[in-house]
């Protein structure tokens, strides 16, 4: 087989070729699969992730026992009443009277219902001084944030008329208001500035508006078709609105990448001399390539999240898998046909003060060939300074602590709601945040269940796990009970975990588990968080092992080099436990905290660590994967490999700086978020961005690949007869003769 011959068989080259000769057709196509896409996920709708498919253990049960029997929990409010002195005591008669009125003032409403008073319930402090008024929301508890406005303005009229008390409201509908209000605006806007930011940055990396529209139109279509199919999919597997915001920025990020790689190329070869027509064959048959490799490494490593278990980070893994894999296609088919419908009208639009620089002439980058040139004159200096720096950064992350963030750690003191959840956690520990305990019996009345559920009231407090008061709410006709014990430790993560190991360990088995045919899952938001700790540390080393030996795998089989292989992979480890360290370093001990707008909360969510890792692996494929496919281009055209490296980092030195600056800057838009959740993932994707960016592929890979020389493309000879899928192509073999289609017809471009 000759070498053109090998060379059309290259997969994006042919899509690209095909792409061109039927430009219209290849639009075409993509207009309807995009609308088809919206369309059918329209009219399916979007099943989400039920509350029994969340979890795991105790937590799934609980929520499957409970939607089982039918039985919809309503939102629960809690109105505190404390006395702003210590004059004033519960059993005052001014204090009473503020309590009859917040009973009268939200049962007026109508909004609510099983309205309990303090003194009926013993919701009193143990210093007198603070007291509690419960009640549900009627209505969807999903729903009931729309609707506790008209009672948080009743309490806040109790308020007006007491100034000797506090009196405030908190419960999930009006934290559910509370959020919506302050965060909602601001997660919209950060998704919608993400596109312009992109598109001005586009703007200065091409100097014109067609050229920088391009990236960005591509990017915003694969979402929308990614948004139908999510609908579509979500009837097999549930999806979520966490997993259309992840989708959100990851199909925005690759999307943009693909096409700068791709139009970067084109453009590139046409200003070095070669017509339309080359330019675009050997963008296809290049960067094209690098795309697919790089596409179909980031979503293996996207699938890594569905191994976990975690109908959450499945849904996310799905959602994330499906855009890369739709921006991908879209990059190497419609992009071509574009690109040769526009032939020079590609630069309209040129933006005045932005001069046209000359590309491809070795000379891209001042900067990086500076760098470059210290870097391979002292290569072993520039490996253990680099990698000793990124060693150093990563260092924190040694000592790093996850857990579920309670509300005062993820908001600070930026809303007023975080006060009152402060203050009552204080004076009723654990009160806030109960363990919710779902007994389920064959009769729930029966004498032996009425006894075991007494004496577990009252081990729970004998046993220091609660102080109470221990409530039970019966479901008669369901045979259900819901136990709510109030823990010790009360916000306070580790120590109300302790407490509650004590309820399942010691004062469940001694009581409830004495019960023949009795369920008793404990939950709660502490159960949940120890729960999903749980569940996801298990899922830990199967997600590692599963992104690194897959992507091991395939760039193995793309490059044929064993030491590619190894290094991309250790190369992305490093820029990832950078990353981890820096978070550390910010939001666990607060170094620099303030720079970013950020507190040190003293821990990282439990799930940003493996989400980073399994987003952060795939996205740094990315630039591996367009970086060394250039050094092996220039090394298959016969230079050493030397040569090879310095041509390489530095014509690419301009599209990556370009790429990594859009997903810097869209990933810092979510770290301006006021939640510290997301802060955090912005700052993290961000700092591991910029990193692998500049120190991994400027600095370290040109300064290893320099070292290890010839070794560079070593593949042992028993690896030999692995599927070869490297479609070699060098810009010199493909521009000789003029392509030609199947029936021998010169290809028109």
């Amino acid at each position: 087989m000759g070498n053109g011959e090998a060379r059309v068989r290259g997969l994006a080259a042919r899509a690209g070729g095909w792409s061109a000769r039927h430009r219209w057709a290849a639009v075409g196509i993509w207009v309807l699969f995009v609308v088809l896409a919206m369309g059918l996920g329209s009219a399916a709708g979007r099943v989400d992730v039920k509350d029994s498919d969340q979890l795991k253990g105790e937590t799934h049960t609980a929520a499957r026992i409970i939607e089982d029997a039918g039985i919809e929990e309503p939102a629960s409010e809690t109105v505190l009443i404390q006395a702003k002195g210590s004059g004033l005591k519960a059993t005052d008669p001014e204090f009473r009277d503020a309590v009859a009125a917040v009973v009268r003032a939200v049962e007026k409403t109508g909004r609510v219902t099983d309205v309990t008073s303090p003194y009926d319930a013993k919701t009193i402090s143990k210093d007198g001084r603070s007291a509690l008024v419960q009640f549900d929301m009627r209505g969807d508890s999903d729903t009931a944030g729309e609707r506790v406005e008209p009672v948080l303005e009743a309490v806040e009229g109790v308020q007006q008329e007491h100034e000797a008390l506090l009196i405030e409201e908190i419960g999930g509908a009006s934290m559910m208001k509370t959020f919506d209000d302050a965060f909602g605006d601001d997660f919209k806007k950060a998704e919608y500035s993400a596109v312009p930011v992109a598109l001005g940055i586009l703007l200065i990396a091409f100097g014109a508006l067609v050229a920088a529209l391009l990236p960005v139109a591509l990017a915003v279509t694969a979402i929308m078709a990614t948004m139908g199919l999510m609908g579509v999919v979500s009837h097999v597997m549930p999806m979520s609105d966490t997993a259309n915001s992840v989708m959100l920025l990851v199909g925005l990020a690759v999307g943009v990448d693909y096409c700068l790689f791709y139009l970067r190329r084109e453009r590139e070869e046409r200003e070095a001399g070669r017509d339309a027509q080359t330019a675009l064959r050997i963008a296809a048959a290049t960067s094209g390539r690098a795309i697919v490799v790089s596409g179909v490494t980031v979503c293996v490593a996207m699938a890594g999240m569905l191994f976990t278990g975690l109908a959450e980070f499945e849904a996310m893994g799905l959602a994330s898998l499906m855009v890369v894999a739709v921006a991908m296609v879209g990059s190497v088919t419609v992009l071509p046909a574009l690109l040769s419908l526009l032939g020079e009208r590609v630069e309209k639009g040129r933006i005045p003060f932005l001069r046209r620089r000359k590309r491809g002439t070795g000379q891209d980058s001042r900067f990086w060939t500076a760098v470059l040139r210290r870097v391979l004159a002292r290569p072993v200096i520039s490996v253990v300074v680099a990698a000793g720096a990124l060693l150093a950064v990563a260092a924190p992350a040694l000592g790093m602590k996850t857990q579920q963030l309670t509300l005062d750690q993820e908001f600070g003191d930026s809303l007023p709601i975080v006060q009152t959840y402060n203050r009552l956690n204080e004076a009723f520990p654990g009160g806030s945040e109960p363990a919710e305990v779902v007994v389920r019996a064959d009769d729930i009345n029966a004498p032996r269940v009425q006894a075991a559920l007494a004496d577990f009231r009252e081990r729970a407090i004998s046993s220091g796990a609660s102080r109470g008061p221990v409530e039970i709410k019966l479901h008669d006709a369901q045979d259900v009970a819901f136990v709510y014990v109030p823990l010790v430790g009360g916000s306070d993560q580790d120590k109300a975990g302790v407490s509650l190991d004590k309820l399942r360990d010691e004062v469940r088995p001694a009581t409830l588990g004495r019960v023949d045919g009795l369920e008793a899952p404990i939950t709660g938001q502490v159960a949940g968080s120890k729960d999903f700790n749980d569940q996801l540390a298990g899922a830990v080393v199967p997600v590692f092992a599963f992104v690194v030996v897959f992507a091991f795998a395939l760039m193995l089989l793309s490059f044929r080099s064993l030491t590619i292989a190894l290094t991309s992979i250790v190369l992305n480890l490093l820029s990832v436990g950078a990353a981890y360290g820096i978070l550390v370093a910010v939001f666990q001990h607060g170094w620099g905290a303030s720079l970013v707008g950020a507190e040190g909360v003293g821990a990282i969510i439990t799930w940003l660590p493996l989400f980073l890792f399994v987003i952060l692996f795939g996205l740094s494929m990315d630039y591996h994967v367009f970086v060394v496919s250039r050094i092996r281009e220039a090394r298959l055209r016969g230079l050493e490999t030397g040569d090879a490296i310095r041509h390489g980092v530095v014509t690419t030195a301009g599209v990556v700086t370009s790429a990594a600056v859009i997903m810097v800057a869209v990933f810092a838009i979510f770290g301006t978020l006021s939640m510290q959740s997301m802060k955090q993932m912005g700052v993290g994707l961000a700092a591991a961005v910029l990193i692998d960016a500049t120190i991994i592929r400027g600095v370290l890979l040109p300064a290893v690949m320099a070292l290890l020389g010839e070794r560079n493309w070593y593949l042992p000879r028993w690896l030999h007869r692995l599927p070869d899928l490297t479609h070699d192509e060098t810009p010199q073999a493909i521009a000789q003769p003029a392509a030609r289609d199947d029936e021998g017809e010169p290809v028109k471009v």
